[in-house]
């Protein structure tokens, strides 16, 4: 029996041993390792709001109203209207911000995103330049590229051949940091200017937005979108990120 125990000791030491150093290493690998994100994290991540949620418009309120205008309304986890009615604003204003939204529009329909709008006219695109939506090939505004899809409304124009066909999902994003502005369409940078600027003074002077003499001076404001044509218009994945 002394026997026995002295050929069992050492393995039973020889294996607590090898177990403590394992349970170490594994300890150490894993203080070197990120942590897994749980199921339910949300996915706002990295400092992006949702400006809608797919269920309420409660982000959102009519230009110089409380309530959101009754033609617009959710369908399918959209924002959408299918005919002319009032414009809808942000309940927050925004300085500098990205701000990325799909939209989908109907034959011959036209829209916009207006951004650091106020409520000084009677009208937010007197105030808020205009990041235009439109159906290009049907619509009057796509004959002239001033006017047309992704442009600085009325003032730079984007190339041709981004903008999907009417009724398909484009995706826009719009970058508003200080002075510097940028549009993007489907991936794709189109307009960049400076708010300000020689040049961007001399295009607003040439425009009907020089009647309006604080059109685009406001350095925070609403984000707007434009509902007073007719035609049909959905918006989805809306979200922002406001920047230092």
């Amino acid at each position: 029996m002394g026997d026995l125990r002295m050929r069992i000791g050492p393995s039973i030491t020889t294996l607590a041993v090898l177990t403590m150093a394992a349970t170490a290493c594994m300890r150490n690998q894993s203080a070197l390792e990120p942590p897994t994100p749980s199921a339910g994290a949300s996915p706002a991540q990295g400092g992006w709001r949702s400006l809608f949620d797919g269920k309420t418009m409660s982000a959102w309120r009519g230009y110089t109203t409380s309530d959101v205008p009754s033609g617009w309304h959710i369908v399918d986890n959209t924002i959408t209207k299918e005919r002319g009615t009032g414009d809808i604003v942000t309940r927050d204003q925004f300085a500098n911000f990205e701000l990325e939204l799909d939209w989908k529009i109907g034959k011959g329909g036209n829209s916009g995103i207006f951004y650091r709008g106020t409520q000084e006219y009677d009208h937010i695109y007197w105030s808020g330049p205009e990041y235009q939506l439109l159906d290009d090939a049907n619509a009057p505004d796509g004959r002239n590229r001033l006017t047309s899809a992704a442009s600085a409304y009325g003032l730079y124009a984007p190339p041709t051949g981004v903008l999907k066909a009417a009724d398909e999902w484009n995706t826009t994003r719009i970058v508003v940091n200080g002075a510097h502005v940028e549009h993007w369409l489907n991936g794709q940078k189109v307009v960049e200017y400076e708010f300000w600027s020689p040049d961007w003074k001399a295009k607003v002077a040439a425009s009907k937005f020089s009647a309006y003499p604080n059109y685009g001076l406001a350095k925070k404001g609403y984000i707007g979108i434009q509902g007073d044509h007719n035609g049909t218009l959905s918006l989805r994945n809306i979200r922002i990120r406001e920047l230092p």
